[in-house]
């Protein structure tokens, strides 16, 4: 799991979608309950937005240099799919900057 505080070094900036009250949005909830304040805390200075709303479908979206992005529909993932998820993220971002 090291490679959680390597978001910082490879996203300029995280955005999780979800839905406050559907079942379809359940786990990503689940999961950001879990896991934001560690995340936060290994990486302090990357914006980690959490983004509400009635009938969104949970997606989870990685920002990179130049304005690429990411996203990835979370619905139907168990938490450690989405965690799974969001370290392929990362994983592009370290691409990214290789390239």
């Amino acid at each position: 799991m090291a490679w959680r505080g390597q978001l910082s070094k490879n996203l300029k900036e995280l955005r999780i979608l979800l839905c406050q009250t559907s079942p379809a949005s359940a786990t990503t909830r689940a999961f950001v309950e879990k896991n934001y304040t560690d995340l936060k805390k290994l990486n302090p200075r990357l914006p980690i937005l959490i983004r509400e709303c009635r009938g969104t479908e949970a997606q989870l979206w990685a920002r990179y240099d130049l304005g690429v992005e990411r996203g990835i529909r979370l619905e139907g993932l168990s938490e450690a799919q989405i965690s799974k998820a969001l370290e392929d993220l990362v994983k592009v971002g370290e691409a990214l900057k290789k390239a």
